[in-house]
């Protein structure tokens, strides 16, 4: 499926704050550990994330679903304590730990006290180093997550990007779904599971970012109890693998009253891409910036065929593309499928103008502080920062360098990235008048 999240991840990095305001020291451990550190101390309070690279895009074909599957039992027990135990023992020290899989990593969030920090990262450390995966546990959420499958596949918009998956990316781990198949999920045992632990949770994998009332002499020992006992190695990371649909249009007949449409594009332009800023900016103004998009403007505003539709850049770990969906009634979706091609070839052949641009640069210059109003906000973003490859000067020249975009740096990336020939439409549903083309 695809993840919006992965735009509004880089969507927060694009927009972070001023340096003036956060400060980040680069901490390296006496065991090695390495993290990004804002301290933070007019609040007795600390917030942590852990990231492990890879992530679900970690799954073996036959064992789809093991990561999801894995992260989903590790604060239901760990060492000797079973899932109401660790429950009680993190309420009892006031902690809140958070776990996510992701495509390219597994999150792990902590926000702690001060005061017991050590006690808490004591229990944290059992969630993440010695995770029970006890049977009644394995059960519970196995059937959990098996109702959360059941459910995408009666959801159009989970059916369009798993199909637009398999038809970009066959063959490579992301033509896989995240939380696995009904098969594939019902075949796990606790070996997978373990297995799957092993193979993401390592320290070649780590990315840590922390922010509160810390310093990095009190880190450092922090890190080293926390994540000293982890395995030096895991997996390999997947390959790098190009989007390639190529153009033309799939429909998935699904019985539904309207029809979901997600499009998509490749695109050489990573985050360390020169052209990278300038078609950010573009995207904002094609469909990233929701009303007073143009996308909105054309296919919402002015002709009512839906009440969303958007663009975004999806910078993964292995790959880039340029995407989009729109839902619209199985009568209308072929007319909002024209508006969205005429409006890619519009900006391809036209770029932007300055009025536009002008409004844009208020929008992602003046908006972004509003992002960043706590500490485990900043947090998630700078992990996201890290696992996309910036550096912490990022935040110092971002201003400057959005700023620096022009009409004529946005004409030439549409002209130049946008593919208005190459646009692969994935639709579920009835759709009118619109039928596949391969």
């Amino acid at each position: 499926m695809i993840r919006i999240f992965i735009v509004f991840w880089v969507a927060m990095i694009a927009a972070l704050p001023a340096a003036a305001q956060i400060k980040i020291e680069e901490v390296t451990s006496a065991g090695g550990i390495k993290a990004w550190l804002v301290n933070e101390p007019s609040i007795p309070f600390i917030a942590m994330q852990v990231a492990f690279k890879g992530g679900t895009s970690l799954d073996l074909p036959e064992k789809s679903g093991a990561t999801n599957l894995m992260v989903g039992l590790l604060e239901e027990g760990a060492g000797d304590m079973d899932a109401a135990a660790f429950r009680r023992a993190s309420e009892s020290l006031a902690a809140n730990f958070g776990f996510s899989p992701r495509r390219d990593a597994v999150t792990i969030s902590a926000q702690i006290l001060k005061s017991n920090a050590n006690e808490a990262l004591a229990l944290l450390r059992k969630a993440i180093v010695e995770p029970a995966f006890n049977e009644p546990a394995i059960n519970r959420v196995r059937a959990q997550v098996i109702a959360g499958i059941e459910s995408d596949l009666k959801d159009p918009q989970a059916i369009a990007g798993q199909a637009l998956n398999e038809i970009a990316f066959a063959g490579h781990a992301y033509s896989l779904p995240n939380d696995g198949t009904l098969e594939t999920v019902a075949a796990l045992t606790r070996d997978d599971l373990v297995a799957a632990h092993r193979a993401v949770m390592s320290k070649d994998h780590l990315v840590v970012s922390v922010v509160g009332d810390v310093t990095a002499a009190e880190l450092g020992p922090m890190l080293d109890a926390l994540l000293g006992d982890l395995p030096e190695t895991g997996a390999a990371l997947p390959p790098k693998v190009a989007f390639s649909a190529g153009g033309g249009t799939t429909v998935v007949e699904f019985p539904s009253p309207q029809s979901v449409a997600l499009w998509a594009q490749p695109t050489e332009v990573n985050l360390d891409h020169p052209d990278f800023m300038p078609i950010f900016v573009m995207n904002h103004i094609l469909g990233g910036g929701g009303f007073g998009s143009r996308l909105t403007d054309e296919v919402r505003e002015k002709r009512g065929l839906t009440y969303g539709v958007y663009s975004y850049i999806a910078w993964l770990g292995a790959t880039e593309y340029i995407g989009g969906s729109v839902a619209s009634a199985n009568g209308t979706i072929g007319e909002a499928i024209d508006v969205v091609a005429a409006e890619w070839k519009r900006m391809a052949e036209g770029g932007v103008t300055a009025a536009e641009l002008d409004k844009a640069k208020k929008y992602m210059t003046g908006s972004y502080a509003l992002r960043f109003d706590g500490n485990a906000k900043i947090a998630r973003v700078m992990t996201s920062m890290q696992l996309d490859g910036f550096k912490p000067d990022y935040i110092n020249t971002r201003n400057d360098r959005l700023n620096a975009v022009t009409v004529e740096d946005v004409a030439r990336v549409a002209k130049k990235h946008l593919q208005p020939d190459g646009l692969r439409f994935v639709v579920v549903g009835q759709p009118e008048g619109v039928s596949s083309t391969d």
